[in-house]
């Protein structure tokens, strides 16, 4: 950012009108720039603004029907399951599996503190007990005590994988039993180990998103209000994200959890999705969907502002911000395309997560939602109360107050404003 606003710009100022020699221009190029015809971005604008409804309609029933898959999403971290096929780590882990059962790669360690119990060993066995009862156990070892004979350590081998939901249940109802035990016996049960702490990481991991989008979609609510001046703008922003991001994650569930093409993106061993995705995409997709907000709207805004219709304004949005936002998401989506070539499952899921978000987020939120939802708010999308326009700070960013000071200035005989105060026009009827 600080060199976009300071180095660039400076040898942009060294090359000054040579920066243009060369410009490679197509026919089509030549046209639009004599006015023969209009850029794609305006055609398209001005498709969507005659059918608002039914293309409003379309997109976000196409988004939540991508999104249903996300209603089946499980989260866990990655295991060497997810290897890449031939390394050691996934033959070894196929090996054992082979040999043994899936459970042998991510054993439980169950400890037992009886140092508050009156009779340790009778508590060890009654936790190898209720160890053996429960029913995704494949192999309990009896208890191994310390040097003072007050804590014993218990060896549970789960029936299924490490990342499997039967093996986060099993973890579950150890802990829910441990209770039960300590009435009986005085001691505590606590479950430790690698696959009990990639459980409890994703659960900390999952119980994070909500808050975490609440505080990013909140701070970005309150700057675009202060950009845009609007409440519906920024709340059909955040609305549009999260429409995305749901799309995104049903795109991520159907093909690395459900299997669906996994042969087209080379997924082999389907499972979980790994527990810092969603934070991870929710947190770069926000930032590159906020940039193409900014990109189409503060233009809209600005032609609105200095008297355009709605409807006029938004085309003039898509004249100068469409091949801006085009280009930029392909850039984007090329980049992270580029992560399924790679052969870890974690890779390429995070790839065509962002890939995906990216897509869904430029072409089918930014470019077709945002003008049908403008098109039927009309004047209403720029509306702001008036108590907030009051507390809201006016960061002027399409330079409003200069044009009204410089219309007043034209109005006065002779140009003269010096030492004289001017009362900034209040422009009504459209928010």
């Amino acid at each position: 950012m600080v060199i976009a606003l300071t180095l660039l710009p400076a040898m942009l100022g060294f090359a000054g009108t040579r920066i243009s020699a060369g410009k490679l221009k197509t026919r089509r190029m030549r046209a639009i720039e004599q006015g023969e015809r209009e850029p794609m971005g305006v055609r398209w604008s001005r498709f969507v603004l005659r059918n608002p409804v039914k293309v409003l309609a379309v997109s976000v029933a196409g988004l939540l029907l991508l999104a249903v898959p996300a209603l089946s999403l499980q989260l866990g971290m990655a295991g060497d399951e997810a290897a890449t096929p031939g390394s050691t780590q996934r033959t070894a882990y196929d090996t054992i599996t082979d040999g043994f059962g899936p459970g042998y790669n991510g054993p439980l360690t169950v400890v037992v503190d009886a140092r508050g119990s009156h009779d340790p060993k009778a508590a060890a066995r009654d936790a190898v007990t209720l160890l053996g009862d429960l029913p995704d156990v494949a192999s309990v070892t009896p208890a191994t005590f310390n040097a003072t004979g007050d804590v014993a350590l218990i060896r549970a081998v789960p029936g299924s994988s490490p990342t499997s939901e039967d093996t986060v249940g099993l973890v579950s109802d150890i802990r829910d039993r441990a209770a039960a035990l300590h009435d009986d016996t005085g001691a505590e049960l606590m479950v430790t180990g690698t696959t009990a702490l990639n459980i409890d990481i994703s659960d900390k991991l999952n119980d994070a998103l909500i808050p975490y989008l609440c505080v990013v979609v909140g701070l970005a609510l309150i700057l675009l209000m202060l950009v845009f001046r609007s409440i519906l703008v920024p709340l059909k922003a955040a609305a549009g994200f999260l429409l995305s991001v749901l799309a995104t994650l049903g795109v991520v569930v159907a093909v690395f959890q459900w299997g669906w093409l996994a042969d087209v993106f080379g997924v082999d061993q389907t499972g979980p999705i790994v527990s810092v995705l969603p934070i991870f995409m929710v947190g770069v997709v926000f930032g590159l969907a906020m940039d193409y907000q900014v990109f189409l709207v503060t233009r809209m805004r600005e032609e609105y502002v200095h008297g355009a219709e709605p409807r006029e304004a938004v085309i003039a949005g898509f004249r100068h911000g469409a091949r801006v936002v085009t280009a930029a998401a392909v850039i984007m989506i090329s980049v992270f395309a580029g992560f399924l070539f790679s052969d870890t499952a974690l890779i390429k899921s995070i790839g065509l997560g962002l890939a995906a978000a990216v897509f869904f987020d430029a072409f089918v939120v930014r470019m077709t939602i945002v003008p049908a939802v403008m098109a039927l708010l009309g004047h209403r999308a720029w509306a702001l109360p008036g108590r907030l326009d009051r507390i809201l700070p006016n960061v002027d960013v399409e330079g409003e107050k200069l044009r009204h000071l410089l219309e007043a200035d034209a109005e006065r005989p002779g140009g003269e404003t010096e030492g004289e105060e001017i009362s900034e026009p209040v422009r009504t009827g459209k928010g």
